[in-house]
């Protein structure tokens, strides 16, 4: 697979979509999931199915998280940022997630470290799923939407 640079469409969207709502998380015991998304990262959680619970924070995006008898395990290309204010919460963060480890049946934790331009570290749940830890920009990726000229498919010599 070679890296290339995508050239914008031109043509309207087919759907009139209204905004990214959720995603979608896998949970082998949702009470060990909720009590980690509760007290560790600080999540609000509703039940809303024997099977099925919602998770957010901080915006109307959502993951609904499922009871999976089976769960694969998550890439770690697919993983979860959670933005944090500074360097210094990163390593603070990163502190925390170490010292309860165990308590929470975290898999693997990596070191912090500089991860595409920011302080970051990467974990990984109870139910095999990846979150990041970062040192963001305030409103998080989103800031790049707000100049045309971070979209390389903007280029005249996009996917040429």
């Amino acid at each position: 697979m070679a890296a290339t640079i995508t050239r914008k469409s031109t043509k309207p969207p087919l759907l009139k979509i209204h905004f990214l709502s959720h995603g979608t998380l896998q949970s082998r015991d949702l009470q060990a999931s909720r009590r980690f998304y509760e007290e560790v990262l600080g999540l609000e959680v509703i039940q809303h199915a024997p099977i099925a619970m919602t998770i957010r924070h901080g915006s109307n995006h959502t993951y609904v998280v499922v009871l999976t008898n089976h769960p694969k395990e998550m890439h770690i290309l697919n993983h979860n940022g959670l933005d944090v204010g500074s360097e210094a919460e990163v390593r603070t963060a990163y502190e925390l997630l170490c010292s309860v480890e165990q308590e929470y049946g975290l898999r693997k934790i990596s070191k912090p470290g500089r991860l595409h331009g920011y302080d970051a570290f990467m974990f990984q749940d109870m139910d095999g799923n990846w979150w990041e830890i970062l040192a963001n920009q305030p409103g998080g990726y989103s800031g790049l939407f707000d100049d045309p000229a971070n979209d390389l498919g903007n280029r005249a010599d996009a996917g040429a």
